[in-house]
């Protein structure tokens, strides 16, 4: 399949290196707002430079990947679908649940598709974690925590006004990757009780490209809830920028039988460890493929092309950001919020399949 990319910053070049892994997709043409940054990328990965209206009008692209900031992420995704073409996009989906649910109705109706960052539940990290919950290793889950937790971006990111803007904060920038490993492994989201804050109204920069930056806070960077799934299961979550150094793990799940250490959802890979009941720590089996970026899309194609559903769905990423949304909108209202939509566990990733193999 002929696909293009949408955004050519920092991330787009992890697409790039994907692609030269599979030979089921080939990256037709490329767009950027800056023309010279789309040439860059063409030049290096051997790829055709455009705006973004010669992309959308190119007959032979089928799918477009959206890599825009993601306050763009729904305008530029549903020029892609009016222009006839699939659309896999960057997380978030989108930077509320109304827009996001625009993109997923406008798809319907057009009878297109759309997936939706992050793959790293494709991952060897993931797999194997849902794996061994459902051999039963540890029981039925009752509960678990999830933590991603530091200071912001700051100290060392060269363009950090963005993490503090809307679209940004721990929760749409992180959240994406642990509440999708969640609902992975677990199944849907059923409601969600929470407190959420900011502890400063200004950030100053301190990494070197834009060191005494003052920098507005405009959403909440401290976010603390609990997740009850539609199995029963409980998360207690902490997503905060807030926090100067932690010893917190990035996600364990308590069974009644046992408990497991999930990796850091944001890789692909890590090691998974099961401790049964009485018993002590052990490493479980990797047969996974440990994939990178663009795996996602190159299941998006795959499935295009055999008519099942592709795993980084549409679906499945507005519901993780019904949830995501859910924090904020329940430290407002001072009540649990019940999540409406519902998505299915993806098909697991077949066990012992080769690097990059998808099915």
């Amino acid at each position: 399949m002929n696909i293009g990319i949408i955004g050519c910053g920092t991330i787009s070049s992890a697409y790039f290196e994907g692609a030269r892994k599979t030979d089921i997709l080939e990256i037709k043409a490329c767009a950027d707002l800056r023309m010279e940054a789309a040439q860059a990328q063409a030049e290096k990965y051997n790829s055709h430079a455009c705006t973004v209206d010669e992309l959308l009008a190119d007959d032979e692209i089928e799918l477009v990947v959206n890599l825009t900031i993601p306050r763009a992420h729904v305008e530029i995704g549903l020029q892609v679908l009016e222009a006839g073409k699939h659309v896999y996009s960057e997380k978030p989906l989108g930077v509320d649940t109304e827009s996001g649910k625009q993109l997923i109705d406008r798809a319907s109706e057009k009878g297109l598709r759309v997936g939706s960052a992050p793959d790293t539940f494709l991952g060897a990290g993931i797999q194997t974690s849902r794996r061994t919950l459902d051999a039963g290793k540890i029981g039925r889950p009752i509960a678990g925590t999830a933590f991603m937790c530091g200071h912001g971006h700051e100290s060392w990111h060269p363009s950090p006004a963005f993490y503090y803007d809307i679209g940004g904060g721990p929760m749409l920038d992180m959240g994406p990757y642990y509440v999708t490993a969640l609902v992975n492994i677990l199944g849907p989201v059923k409601r969600v009780a929470a407190i959420t804050t900011k502890a400063f109204e200004e950030r100053v920069a301190t990494s070197q490209a834009v060191r005494g930056l003052r920098i507005p806070v405009k959403i909440t960077t401290h976010l603390a809830g609990t997740i009850e799934f539609q199995n029963g299961a409980i998360i207690t979550m902490i997503m905060s920028f807030d926090m100067w150094r932690h010893s917190l793990p990035c996600i364990e799940i308590y069974g009644e039988t046992g408990s497991m250490t999930v990796p850091d959802p944001n890789g692909f890979g890590g090691a998974v460890n099961v401790c049964p009941a009485g018993g002590d720590w052990e490493e479980e089996e990797i047969r996974f493929p440990n994939n990178a970026r663009m795996i996602g899309v190159i299941d998006m194609v795959s499935a295009i092309r055999s008519g099942r559903m592709h795993r980084a769905n549409g679906a499945l990423a507005y519901h993780v950001l019904e949830v995501m949304c859910a924090f904020d909108k329940s430290s407002e209202t001072g009540e649990h919020v019940l999540i409406e939509s519902i998505a299915e566990r993806p098909d697991p990733v077949p066990f012992g399949l080769e690097e990059w193999e998808i099915d």
